[in-house]
């Protein structure tokens, strides 16, 4: 009688808490670190919540050659021959995050404003990183606090949470090391009753930890990638046996209605290419190695979210009901509770939504504990339904719970011209690029107003702005990506944009500055040999870390660049190692080494 009664009050007081961070807490922040299930076992318990990227400023060396010699070759070091040391130029004390208060009064009446009073951009950018509050933002300044990722100007009236630096910063090697423990150390959940297609994704594993060794290539640089041999035998593989099952409940436009222009494109086009393949769709779900659920998260927001309203209630309980719905009716889900489904997301409201909805049916787990205890059943196992489903992200970010081996990161891509998304693509050649460094953009999150306040209008070589005005005479955007050595790729809100993709579609050097992001497909490609990052504390030495780049290193990178280039282009057909076929084999990949014998 006294357990009885203990476990009725546990689950009484697990709920509660629940609940009430779930009504009282619209962004999740603090709902997300107390359901860390998501999270790597490297994440700090303080990690904040700034959605940022990771982070190291070391090249590659020029004479990697990847081998394919033990039994887990995907996990070859990538040997870091280019390192630069960097003083601490700026504060380390990172504030987690600061809330801007925005003055109402109307643009005439500023002049008339106390100007003592008020704070600039490159004062914020400052005070963050010095661990200060601002007072106040100048009317004309609004625009670097307000979240446009709201629709059709909706959040003009609301406030942002003005998120400040990581509080712990992954550095590239340590992602590295990440993603080699999580490979040798990550267990799926096992199958409740076993399938013939376990034993084809064991067979996968098997051939491509045994895999010939491939050193070097006619069309491409190796070096490019952790391991060529394995990706080869892999990718392979998959076109030969990969069958996927497509979800057909769901209704538009959240589910089955791509969208195929915008920054969020990339999980449209997905969503369009793979429903209409041939090759790797089945209509048998006993055949299927995975199962995709075909929603649009950036659909989702715009359909159901609720003008100048913070909360997502009816975003978490409309995927609930849905998961419910599929759960209900096929018993695919339950063999594995999941692990071998997945969803493709670029808006970063689907990390919010994920942990929403572990938390909404564990709720509903404590309730069905509390009944159970009472009328002596055994409770439903509903609890932490999503959290075995392998993710694919653009907001990869290693202190959002991005989760190596099991999530994979993907390129959010800005397609211009849905009818032609190739269309000018390529750019000058490196004798030809005569601007440094080139950046332009709207002052979106903490990290852009303090990359504008060091190099804007300060050095003819850097080439960075706000959002260009497009004058007569001047050059265009892509103009600039076109004819820039090396294309700064600054987070903004969130650790991911889509200047990484831009950068390369116009063959220019990426130079990444955003803390604890994962770049896209990354347990393939071997990042550091065509890219540069640096650390966000390091804008102020910007210029010097690019000029210690030889010429040779740069124009080999810039060689580099193209050689990736097919990975992150879509086509109106897909074709083969184009961005379509590379987020398939990344979840693939992630699927097969979950499978074990045990």
């Amino acid at each position: 009688m006294e357990t009885r009664r203990l476990l009725w009050l546990m689950a009484l007081l697990f709920s509660l808490v629940l609940l009430v961070q779930y009504i009282e807490l619209p962004y999740g922040y603090v709902l997300s670190s107390f359901l860390s299930f998501t999270k790597s076992r490297s994440n700090s318990a303080k990690t904040n919540h700034a959605r940022d990227s990771s982070v190291n400023i070391t090249s590659s060396s020029d004479e990697h050659v990847v081998r394919n010699k033990s039994s887990t070759p995907e996990l070859a070091p990538v040997q870091h021959g280019y390192n630069v040391s960097i003083p601490k130029y700026i504060s380390s004390k990172n504030s987690s995050s600061v809330d801007l208060q925005l003055t109402n009064a109307a643009p005439t009446n500023t002049k008339k404003k106390d100007r003592n009073s008020q704070t600039t951009i490159p004062q914020v950018a400052n005070m963050v990183l010095n661990n200060e509050k601002p007072k106040k933002i100048a009317q004309s300044d609004l625009s670097a606090s307000v979240n446009s990722s709201f629709v059709n100007g909706t959040s003009s009236k609301m406030r942002r949470r003005f998120k400040g630096p990581p509080s712990r910063v992954v550095p590239m090697s340590e992602m590295n090391h990440m993603l080699t423990e999580s490979r040798l150390s990550f267990r799926s959940v096992k199958p409740r009753w076993p399938s013939e297609v376990d034993k084809e994704l064991l067979n996968a594993r098997t051939q491509i930890e045994s895999a010939q060794i491939v050193e070097t290539s006619p069309h491409i640089d190796v070096s490019v990638y952790r391991n060529f041999s394995s990706f080869l035998r892999s990718y392979d593989l998959m076109e030969k046996t990969l069958k996927i099952y497509v979800y057909a409940e769901g209704e538009k436009p959240v589910f089955h209605q791509p969208e195929l222009s915008g920054i969020y494109a990339s999980e449209g086009w997905f969503m369009k290419q793979l429903e209409e393949n041939k090759h790797f769709i089945t209509k048998n779900p006993q055949k299927a190695h995975l199962f995709y659920l075909p929603f649009s998260s950036h659909l989702l927001q715009q359909t159901l979210y609720v003008p100048n309203s913070h909360s997502r209630k009816n975003l978490v309980r409309y995927l609930s009901n849905y998961l419910k719905t599929i759960t209900k009716k096929h018993p695919f889900w339950n063999r594995t509770d999941g692990a071998d489904h997945f969803l493709a997301a670029c808006h970063d409201w689907v990390l919010y939504i994920h942990v929403c909805v572990c938390v909404y049916v564990c709720f509903l787990f404590c309730l069905c504990l509390y009944v159970s205890i009472l009328m002596k059943q055994a409770p439903a196992e509903t609890s932490r339904i999503m959290k075995n489903c392998i993710r694919a992200l653009c907001n990869a970010d290693v202190s959002e719970g991005f989760h190596f081996s099991k999530d994979v990161s993907i390129p959010e891509t800005y397609v211009r011209h849905p009818t032609n998304p190739l269309k000018d693509i390529g750019g000058k050649p490196p004798s030809q690029r005569k601007i440094l460094a080139f950046f332009a953009g709207k002052l979106h999150g903490y990290l852009r107003p303090i990359l504008l306040n060091h190099w804007e209008n300060k050095d003819p070589d850097m080439k960075i702005s706000g959002k260009l005005q497009g004058l007569k005479g001047n050059l265009t955007y892509i103009e600039y990506m076109k004819s820039s050595k090396y294309c700064i790729s600054a987070k903004g809100y969130e650790a991911y944009t889509p200047r990484v993709v831009e950068a390369i579609f116009y063959e220019c050097v990426p130079v990444i500055i955003s803390d604890n992001f994962v770049p896209p497909f990354f347990e393939t490609l071997n990042w550091e040999s065509f890219a540069v990052f640096v650390m966000e504390k390091d804008i102020p030495n910007l210029k010097n870390i690019l000029l210690a780049i030889p010429k040779k290193r740069y124009v080999e990178m810039q060689e580099r660049v193209r050689g990736v280039q097919k990975h992150f282009l879509w086509h109106r057909s897909p074709v083969k190692y184009d961005v379509f076929h590379m987020i398939l084999h990344s979840v693939w990949y992630n699927r097969v080494f979950q499978m074990t014998d045990g």
